[in-house]
Protein backbone atom coordinates (compact mmCIF):
# COMPACT_ATOMS: atom_id res chain seq x y z
CA UNK A 1 0.00 0.00 0.00
CA UNK A 2 1.14 2.96 -1.39
CA UNK A 3 1.05 6.09 1.20
CA UNK A 4 0.66 10.00 -0.36
CA UNK A 5 0.67 12.64 1.90
CA UNK A 6 -1.41 15.07 -0.09
CA UNK A 7 -1.59 18.55 0.75
CA UNK A 8 -4.15 21.07 0.32
CA UNK A 9 -5.85 21.56 -3.17
CA UNK A 10 -8.84 22.75 -4.28
CA UNK A 11 -12.08 21.39 -5.74
CA UNK A 12 -15.10 23.22 -7.65
CA UNK A 13 -18.33 20.83 -8.15
CA UNK A 14 -21.67 22.08 -8.45
CA UNK A 15 -24.73 20.57 -6.47
CA UNK A 16 -28.47 21.33 -6.69
CA UNK A 17 -29.95 25.18 -6.74
CA UNK A 18 -26.44 25.90 -8.61
CA UNK A 19 -25.38 25.97 -4.87
CA UNK A 20 -21.55 26.00 -5.39
CA UNK A 21 -18.93 24.31 -3.03
CA UNK A 22 -15.07 24.78 -2.66
CA UNK A 23 -13.99 21.30 -1.46
CA UNK A 24 -10.63 21.16 0.30
CA UNK A 25 -8.78 17.65 -0.14
CA UNK A 26 -7.58 16.14 3.20
CA UNK A 27 -4.42 17.96 5.05
CA UNK A 28 -2.71 14.96 6.60
CA UNK A 29 -0.36 17.38 8.39
CA UNK A 30 -3.01 19.01 10.32
CA UNK A 31 -4.55 16.38 11.08
CA UNK A 32 -1.31 14.69 12.86
CA UNK A 33 -0.57 18.45 14.56
CA UNK A 34 -4.07 18.26 16.06
CA UNK A 35 -5.13 14.98 16.60
CA UNK A 36 -2.50 12.94 18.80
CA UNK A 37 -4.75 10.37 20.62
CA UNK A 38 -3.67 7.66 17.64
CA UNK A 39 -0.52 6.05 16.64
CA UNK A 40 -0.40 6.76 12.97
CA UNK A 41 -2.56 8.89 10.68
CA UNK A 42 -2.23 7.91 6.92
CA UNK A 43 -4.06 8.95 3.96
CA UNK A 44 -4.15 7.54 0.58
CA UNK A 45 -6.05 8.41 -2.50
CA UNK A 46 -7.32 5.22 -3.80
CA UNK A 47 -7.49 1.76 -2.14
CA UNK A 48 -9.74 -1.00 -2.19
CA UNK A 49 -10.79 -1.19 1.50
CA UNK A 50 -9.47 0.75 4.60
CA UNK A 51 -10.31 -1.83 6.84
CA UNK A 52 -8.85 -4.53 5.56
CA UNK A 53 -5.61 -3.06 5.06
CA UNK A 54 -5.56 -2.31 8.21
CA UNK A 55 -6.78 -5.83 9.13
CA UNK A 56 -3.95 -7.15 7.01
CA UNK A 57 -0.94 -4.82 8.09
CA UNK A 58 -1.58 -1.87 10.36
CA UNK A 59 -0.67 -0.95 13.38
CA UNK A 60 -2.82 -0.93 16.59
CA UNK A 61 -4.17 2.52 17.07
CA UNK A 62 -3.34 3.07 13.53
CA UNK A 63 -5.83 5.70 11.31
CA UNK A 64 -6.24 5.17 7.68
CA UNK A 65 -8.49 7.43 6.00
CA UNK A 66 -9.20 7.08 1.43
CA UNK A 67 -10.63 9.41 -0.74
CA UNK A 68 -11.60 6.62 -2.96
CA UNK A 69 -12.52 2.62 -1.81
CA UNK A 70 -12.86 0.44 -5.11
CA UNK A 71 -13.99 -2.80 -2.81
CA UNK A 72 -15.12 -1.69 0.45
CA UNK A 73 -17.63 -3.69 2.33
CA UNK A 74 -21.00 -2.70 4.32
CA UNK A 75 -22.94 -4.42 6.31
CA UNK A 76 -24.34 -7.65 5.89
CA UNK A 77 -21.37 -8.70 3.34
CA UNK A 78 -22.73 -5.60 1.23
CA UNK A 79 -20.06 -4.19 -1.29
CA UNK A 80 -19.40 -0.14 -1.05
CA UNK A 81 -17.80 1.30 -3.45
CA UNK A 82 -17.39 4.76 -3.70
CA UNK A 83 -16.88 7.66 -7.15
CA UNK A 84 -13.68 9.51 -6.86
CA UNK A 85 -13.46 12.11 -4.97
CA UNK A 86 -17.12 12.13 -3.33
CA UNK A 87 -16.82 10.67 0.20
CA UNK A 88 -14.52 9.92 2.44
CA UNK A 89 -13.46 6.06 3.83
CA UNK A 90 -11.75 5.96 7.35
CA UNK A 91 -10.64 3.11 9.61
CA UNK A 92 -9.07 2.78 13.25
CA UNK A 93 -7.74 -0.45 14.20
CA UNK A 94 -8.37 -0.83 17.60
CA UNK A 95 -5.72 -0.99 20.51
CA UNK A 96 -6.20 -3.59 22.83
CA UNK A 97 -10.09 -4.09 22.09
CA UNK A 98 -12.24 -5.34 24.54
CA UNK A 99 -13.79 -8.27 23.49
CA UNK A 100 -16.39 -9.05 25.44
CA UNK A 101 -17.68 -5.59 24.17
CA UNK A 102 -17.51 -5.78 20.67
CA UNK A 103 -21.27 -5.25 19.73
CA UNK A 104 -20.73 -1.73 21.45
CA UNK A 105 -17.68 -0.90 19.33
CA UNK A 106 -20.34 0.20 15.91
CA UNK A 107 -22.30 2.37 18.03
CA UNK A 108 -19.29 4.26 19.93
CA UNK A 109 -18.40 4.63 16.27
CA UNK A 110 -21.91 6.08 15.14
CA UNK A 111 -21.86 8.66 18.24
CA UNK A 112 -18.66 9.94 17.46
CA UNK A 113 -20.49 10.70 13.88
CA UNK A 114 -23.15 12.51 15.82
CA UNK A 115 -21.19 14.51 18.06
CA UNK A 116 -19.39 15.88 15.12
CA UNK A 117 -22.09 16.47 12.54
CA UNK A 118 -25.15 18.39 14.52
CA UNK A 119 -28.14 17.35 13.20
CA UNK A 120 -27.89 13.67 12.41
CA UNK A 121 -28.86 10.75 14.48
CA UNK A 122 -28.31 6.88 14.36
CA UNK A 123 -30.55 3.91 12.81
CA UNK A 124 -29.64 0.66 14.67
CA UNK A 125 -27.27 -1.12 14.79
CA UNK A 126 -25.06 2.12 13.23
CA UNK A 127 -26.42 4.25 10.12
CA UNK A 128 -25.90 7.91 10.20
CA UNK A 129 -29.32 9.56 9.52
CA UNK A 130 -30.00 12.80 7.89
CA UNK A 131 -33.88 13.15 8.29
CA UNK A 132 -34.70 8.84 6.72
CA UNK A 133 -31.78 9.68 4.53
CA UNK A 134 -28.74 7.66 5.17
CA UNK A 135 -25.56 9.94 5.20
CA UNK A 136 -22.81 7.35 6.41
CA UNK A 137 -22.66 3.80 6.89
CA UNK A 138 -20.11 2.01 9.82
CA UNK A 139 -18.26 -1.78 9.88
CA UNK A 140 -16.86 -3.16 12.53
CA UNK A 141 -14.79 -6.25 12.05
CA UNK A 142 -12.35 -8.72 13.99
CA UNK A 143 -9.92 -10.81 12.85
CA UNK A 144 -10.08 -14.08 14.65
CA UNK A 145 -6.91 -16.62 14.03
CA UNK A 146 -7.14 -15.01 10.16
CA UNK A 147 -10.80 -15.43 9.61
CA UNK A 148 -12.33 -11.45 9.52
CA UNK A 149 -15.93 -10.93 10.24
CA UNK A 150 -18.00 -8.71 10.81
CA UNK A 151 -18.19 -7.80 14.61
CA UNK A 152 -21.36 -7.75 16.32
CA UNK A 153 -22.92 -8.15 19.80
CA UNK A 154 -22.72 -11.93 19.54
CA UNK A 155 -19.20 -12.15 19.69
CA UNK A 156 -19.41 -10.57 22.89
CA UNK A 157 -18.24 -12.70 25.75
CA UNK A 158 -17.37 -15.34 22.84
CA UNK A 159 -13.55 -16.11 23.96
CA UNK A 160 -10.77 -16.53 21.55
CA UNK A 161 -7.42 -17.86 22.40
CA UNK A 162 -5.46 -15.44 21.08
CA UNK A 163 -6.91 -11.74 21.10
CA UNK A 164 -8.41 -9.95 17.70
CA UNK A 165 -7.45 -7.63 15.51
CA UNK A 166 -10.44 -5.36 15.56
CA UNK A 167 -10.91 -2.69 12.82
CA UNK A 168 -13.68 -0.02 12.98
CA UNK A 169 -14.16 1.88 9.73
CA UNK A 170 -16.79 4.61 8.69
CA UNK A 171 -17.84 6.08 5.24
CA UNK A 172 -19.29 8.76 4.87
CA UNK A 173 -21.17 10.44 1.69
CA UNK A 174 -19.51 14.08 0.93
CA UNK A 175 -20.09 15.24 -2.25
CA UNK A 176 -22.28 12.64 -4.19
CA UNK A 177 -24.78 14.05 -6.44
CA UNK A 178 -27.99 12.71 -6.69
CA UNK A 179 -27.21 10.80 -9.61
CA UNK A 180 -24.67 9.06 -8.06
CA UNK A 181 -26.44 8.05 -5.06
CA UNK A 182 -25.86 4.17 -4.31
CA UNK A 183 -29.71 3.91 -3.10
CA UNK A 184 -32.66 6.34 -3.48
CA UNK A 185 -32.58 6.53 0.48
CA UNK A 186 -28.82 7.80 0.80
CA UNK A 187 -27.99 11.41 0.90
CA UNK A 188 -24.82 13.39 1.12
CA UNK A 189 -23.48 15.93 3.11
CA UNK A 190 -23.85 18.56 0.34
CA UNK A 191 -27.29 17.30 -0.76
CA UNK A 192 -28.20 17.69 2.93
CA UNK A 193 -27.13 21.37 3.01
CA UNK A 194 -23.82 20.53 5.32
CA UNK A 195 -22.07 22.99 3.34
CA UNK A 196 -19.35 24.11 5.39
CA UNK A 197 -18.67 20.49 6.51
CA UNK A 198 -18.33 19.93 2.96
CA UNK A 199 -16.16 22.49 1.90
CA UNK A 200 -13.84 21.54 4.62
CA UNK A 201 -13.40 17.99 4.99
CA UNK A 202 -10.12 17.89 7.30
CA UNK A 203 -11.97 20.11 10.35
CA UNK A 204 -14.75 17.38 9.93
CA UNK A 205 -12.17 14.16 10.35
CA UNK A 206 -10.49 16.03 13.11
CA UNK A 207 -13.59 16.50 15.05
CA UNK A 208 -15.14 12.97 14.02
CA UNK A 209 -11.16 11.42 15.16
CA UNK A 210 -11.25 13.66 18.48
CA UNK A 211 -14.78 12.21 19.07
CA UNK A 212 -13.91 8.79 18.19
CA UNK A 213 -11.35 9.38 20.97
CA UNK A 214 -13.76 10.11 23.82
CA UNK A 215 -16.33 7.27 22.59
CA UNK A 216 -13.79 4.82 22.56
CA UNK A 217 -12.54 5.94 25.81
CA UNK A 218 -15.91 5.16 27.12
CA UNK A 219 -16.52 1.99 25.37
CA UNK A 220 -12.82 0.21 26.76
CA UNK A 221 -13.80 1.43 30.52
CA UNK A 222 -17.63 0.12 30.14
CA UNK A 223 -18.94 3.66 30.58
CA UNK A 224 -22.85 3.22 30.89
CA UNK A 225 -22.99 7.01 29.29
CA UNK A 226 -22.56 5.60 25.91
CA UNK A 227 -25.12 3.20 26.15
CA UNK A 228 -27.04 6.04 27.63
CA UNK A 229 -26.25 8.92 24.66
CA UNK A 230 -26.71 6.12 21.67
CA UNK A 231 -30.47 5.24 22.69
CA UNK A 232 -31.03 9.05 23.11
CA UNK A 233 -29.75 9.05 19.77
CA UNK A 234 -31.37 6.25 17.89
CA UNK A 235 -34.50 6.72 16.13
CA UNK A 236 -34.78 2.89 15.49
CA UNK A 237 -36.13 2.96 19.57
CA UNK A 238 -40.13 3.64 19.30
CA UNK A 239 -40.39 2.88 15.72
CA UNK A 240 -42.50 0.00 13.93
CA UNK A 241 -39.69 -2.23 12.09
CA UNK A 242 -38.81 -4.86 9.83
CA UNK A 243 -35.74 -6.50 11.24
CA UNK A 244 -34.84 -8.87 8.70
CA UNK A 245 -32.40 -11.24 10.36
CA UNK A 246 -30.51 -14.75 9.72
CA UNK A 247 -33.23 -16.43 10.85
CA UNK A 248 -35.76 -14.96 8.92
CA UNK A 249 -37.58 -11.29 8.93
CA UNK A 250 -39.32 -9.80 12.36
CA UNK A 251 -41.65 -7.28 12.18
CA UNK A 252 -42.94 -4.58 15.22
CA UNK A 253 -42.24 -2.40 17.43
CA UNK A 254 -38.38 -1.85 18.83
CA UNK A 255 -38.46 -1.61 21.97
CA UNK A 256 -35.24 -0.70 23.05
CA UNK A 257 -31.39 -1.34 22.87
CA UNK A 258 -29.98 -3.54 25.27
CA UNK A 259 -26.34 -3.25 27.71
CA UNK A 260 -24.97 -5.71 24.93
CA UNK A 261 -26.39 -3.29 21.97
CA UNK A 262 -28.53 -6.04 20.50
CA UNK A 263 -32.01 -4.46 19.23
CA UNK A 264 -35.26 -5.53 21.11
CA UNK A 265 -38.32 -6.39 19.03
CA UNK A 266 -41.67 -7.50 20.77
CA UNK A 267 -39.89 -8.59 23.62
CA UNK A 268 -36.94 -10.35 21.88
CA UNK A 269 -33.45 -9.26 21.79
CA UNK A 270 -31.33 -9.19 18.03
CA UNK A 271 -27.69 -9.21 17.63
CA UNK A 272 -27.72 -9.17 14.26
CA UNK A 273 -30.22 -8.00 11.14
CA UNK A 274 -31.22 -5.18 8.94
CA UNK A 275 -33.59 -2.92 9.95
CA UNK A 276 -36.39 -1.02 8.07
CA UNK A 277 -38.38 2.07 9.34
CA UNK A 278 -42.20 1.48 8.59
CA UNK A 279 -42.98 4.66 9.39
CA UNK A 280 -40.87 8.05 9.86
CA UNK A 281 -39.81 9.28 12.86
CA UNK A 282 -37.24 12.09 12.09
CA UNK A 283 -35.84 13.31 15.13
CA UNK A 284 -34.95 11.11 18.37
CA UNK A 285 -37.14 9.66 21.26
CA UNK A 286 -36.77 11.23 24.87
CA UNK A 287 -34.19 8.64 25.31
CA UNK A 288 -36.59 8.00 28.76
CA UNK A 289 -35.04 4.45 30.20
CA UNK A 290 -37.43 1.52 30.19
CA UNK A 291 -37.43 -1.86 32.50
CA UNK A 292 -37.06 -4.63 29.76
CA UNK A 293 -35.90 -7.60 30.32
CA UNK A 294 -36.05 -9.29 26.77
CA UNK A 295 -35.57 -12.80 25.68
CA UNK A 296 -32.88 -13.73 23.23
CA UNK A 297 -33.19 -14.72 19.73
CA UNK A 298 -30.40 -17.49 18.69
CA UNK A 299 -28.79 -16.75 15.42
CA UNK A 300 -26.21 -18.63 13.35
CA UNK A 301 -23.39 -16.97 12.25
CA UNK A 302 -21.67 -17.84 8.83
Amino acid sequence: MQVKVVFPVELNFVVPRAYSVTMTLLDIGQLRRNVTGYKTIQYVTTTGSTNADLLKSGEPGAVLIAGTQTAGRGRLGRQWASPEGSSIALSVLIDDPPVERLGLLPLAMGLAATDTIEGTHLKWPNDVLVGDKKLAGILAQADFSGEAREASAAEAGAGSATAPRVVIGIGINVNLTGDQLPVPHATSLTLAGFHEQASDPTAMVEKLLVAFERRQAQWKAGDMQLLDDYRKACVTIGQDVRLETPAGQVKGRADGVTDRGEIIVEGTAYSAGDVTHLRAQLRPHSGAAKSLNPKRAHTRRT
